[in-house]
């Protein structure tokens, strides 16, 4: 027969092992996600700016987002560098968050601007994703921060976009095909 002491440490052991797997099984459906490789076509061809942001202005940023998507994670570094970048060069930084969706962004993100609405959003395949309209306020960009897994400063779309929009260069890039880490925007029909 074991020794009390024994039997103690044993079903402790047994207890830490069981409590890690858990922790773990936890961690992997919460967290890891599988990568779908599948391409997203982004059209903007339908998007308009509201009313009062239309018109010729400044440069200004639309992300659309949804508080539900783990593809977030990956993006609002990102993001958050952008405005830290970019804000003190007259780009103004907007959030349209899906419809119905509860949520908001993270400190760090206090300089987006929240719409209520963006005309034609509602046709929107995935998120996130970002418009971009030039000082006449026409559509220069729409469709995905970056391509792939991750989104960051080294495979992004935006940062060579703004560079040439602020050097008055001419944009046009309101479609796009990217594989990446995206949600959808509208729910299955």
């Amino acid at each position: 027969m074991p020794k009390p002491r024994t039997l103690l440490i044993s079903l402790f052991v047994l207890a830490c092992a069981t409590a890690l797997a858990f922790a773990y099984r936890w961690y992997e459906t919460r967290y890891i996600r599988p990568f779908n490789a599948q391409a997203t076509v982004f059209s903007g061809e339908q998007l308009r700016l509201p009313a009062n942001l239309a018109g010729p202005g400044p440069i200004r940023l639309v992300h659309f987002w949804d508080p539900a998507c783990p593809c977030n994670a990956g993006n609002q570094q990102h993001l958050a560098e952008l405005v830290q970048r970019f804000a003190p060069q007259g780009v103004t930084f907007h959030a349209l968050q899906k419809p119905g969706s509860k949520g908001q962004l993270p400190p760090g993100l206090e300089a987006l601007q929240p719409l209520a609405e963006v005309p034609g959003a509602e046709g929107l395949p995935a998120v996130p994703a970002v418009g971009i309209w030039d000082r006449d306020g026409h559509l220069a960009y729409f469709g995905p921060y970056s391509e792939g897994a991750v989104c960051n400063s080294a495979n992004s779309f935006i940062e060579p976009i703004l560079e040439a929009l602020l050097d008055n260069r001419p944009v046009s890039a309101g479609s796009t095909l990217a594989a990446g880490c995206f949600c959808a925007w509208r729910e299955p029909s």
